[in-house]
C-alpha cells in the first residue's frame, strides 16, 4: 500500500471520477491561498473605532445632507452671527436657493440691517461656507393686508373717506 499522506480520499478520488477528472494526489493537496485583506487584519488602520461624530459627518456627506444642515446651523447660530441685541428684534424665516430672508420687528430694523448687510452676509459666508448664502433680504413686520379677501373692491376702498 502506498504511503497515506500521498493517498487521495475515496470521497474526494469518487468524486473526481464521476466529474470525469483524473484523480492525483498533487491535484488534491494543492490549496487556494488567500488573498491578504487589508481590511480585517486585526490592528489595521481601518478596524480602528471611529467616534459617533466621525460616523455621522461620514454620513452626511455621502449623503448630500450637508447644505441643508448648514443653513439649519445659520438659523440656530444667528444671534452669534448677528449680535444678541439684533437676534432679539430679528430671526431668519426663508431660505430660498441662495437667499436668505430675514424679518425685523420694524422697518427701521430691516433698513438699519440693510446697512449692514455686507458685515452680516461676510460673517455667514465665513462661519457656513457650506450653507450656500449668496445673499440676504430683510423684511419689515408682518402687516394685515387690506387687498385680498371675498370682500375686496378694486381701487382704495375704505381708506379713500380719509382725505
Amino acid at each position: 500500500m502506498t504511503d497515506t499522506s500521498d493517498e487521495i480520499p475515496e470521497t474526494v478520488a469518487t468524486y473526481l471520477r464521476l466529474r470525469g477528472l483524473a484523480p492525483s494526489a498533487r491535484s488534491f493537496k494543492r490549496r487556494k491561498r488567500r488573498a491578504v485583506d487589508e481590511e480585517n487584519i486585526p490592528f489595521s488602520a481601518g478596524r480602528d473605532p471611529k467616534g459617533i461624530s466621525d460616523v455621522l459627518g461620514d454620513l452626511t456627506r455621502q449623503a448630500g445632507w450637508e447644505p441643508q444642515l448648514a443653513r439649519e446651523d445659520v438659523v440656530r447660530a444667528w444671534a452669534e452671527v448677528a449680535g444678541a441685541e439684533t437676534a432679539e428684534r430679528t430671526r431668519p424665516v426663508a431660505f430660498s436657493e441662495s437667499t436668505l430672508t430675514i424679518q425685523a420687528d420694524s422697518t427701521a430694523w430691516a433698513k438699519q440691517l440693510q446697512l449692514m448687510r455686507a458685515h452680516i452676509l461676510s460673517e455667514i459666508v465665513r462661519r457656513f461656507p457650506e450653507a450656500g448664502v449668496e445673499t440676504i433680504r430683510f423684511i419689515g413686520p408682518d402687516v394685515p393686508s387690506w387687498k385680498w379677501g371675498h370682500r375686496t373692491i378694486p381701487g382704495r376702498g375704505p381708506r379713500d373717506t380719509y382725505g
